[in-house]
Parts: C-alpha cells; structure tokens; sequence
C-alpha cells in the first residue's frame, strides 16, 4: 500500500516536524509513505473574495500536478463526512481492496478550491474546528496509523 500526503505550506515549528518524523517512522512498517509539500500562495491583508479563489486555484493547480495516477483521493475538507476512527479503520480496508494507493490532499490556509474537491473520491472532515494545516498534517497521520494499528488488531492507546 502507498500513501501520498499533498500538502500546501511548509511545516514551519521543530515541534511539528518531530510529530510527523515520528508518525512517518511508525507508519513506514505499514506504508510506502511519500509526503509532498507544495508553495502557499501569499495572502494579501483584506483579501477579496476573488483574490482568495484566485488564491485557491493557484494552489489547486499545484496539487494537482502532483497528484499520482490512478490513487484514491481524500480531500480533507470542513464540509466533509466525520468518520470516527474505526469507522476511518473500515473504509481504508474498504479501499485497499479496489485500490493500491491512497492520497489525501490537504489545503493551504484558504482550504482547497472546487477542482481539488471535484477530484476526491471522499471528503473527510475532522470536525467543524479550523485547525492550521501544519497541526492537520500530524493530525491526519496519526489517525492513518491508528488505523493501520486497528486494521491489524493490534494495540495502541486511546
């Protein structure tokens, strides 16, 4: 199985980059894991509306362009389905049988444009909180490797 994790922005505090060394090592027994970063856009203050999708699709394009052939796409977005863990446990299995990779996409600070969305296969939603897309990234990896760890019957704290 692989997973691709695109996301926009670099991961800027030590901290963060320690979680997701952390959670990369854990999972490499698992996954073949690739994490792809690609440049946010500037945001000017005050913003339009049509600066921001301009903003959007901008980055949209770049996800886009990494996105690997023929891998099932999870867009992580607030309007999608809360799933809970084992639930989110059941659907990976669910997929691993029809598919042999895995993207989840998540967005810059804006969040993903339509196009992005249009091309996911499942939009995944964490919960109505806003969190920043650099705590999101280790969010959603320990929540893939919680699932590996369920989908295996082994343990692993609650």
């Amino acid at each position: 199985m692989n997973i691709t994790i695109i996301s926009v922005g670099k991961i800027k505090e030590k901290y963060f980059t320690s979680a997701i060394e952390e959670y990369s090592k854990r999972l490499s027994r698992f996954v073949k894991l690739n994490i792809i970063e690609v440049p946010d856009e500037k945001i000017p203050d005050n913003a339009s509306e049509k600066e921001m999708n301009v903003i959007k699709k901008k980055e949209g394009e770049k996800i886009l362009s990494r996105l690997p052939a023929n891998s099932f796409v999870i867009t992580l977005c607030i309007e999608g389905k809360e799933l809970s863990s084992e639930e989110l446990a059941g659907k990976m299995s669910d997929i691993s049988m029809t598919a042999s990779h895995i993207t989840f996409i998540i967005g810059g600070s804006l969040g993903l444009c339509g196009t992005v969305k249009s091309k996911s296969q499942l939009r995944l939603s964490f919960g109505r909180m806003t969190l920043p897309h650099q705590l999101m990234r280790v969010v959603l990896l320990e929540q893939i490797y919680r699932t590996f760890k369920i989908n295996n019957n082994e343990s692993y704290h609650k």
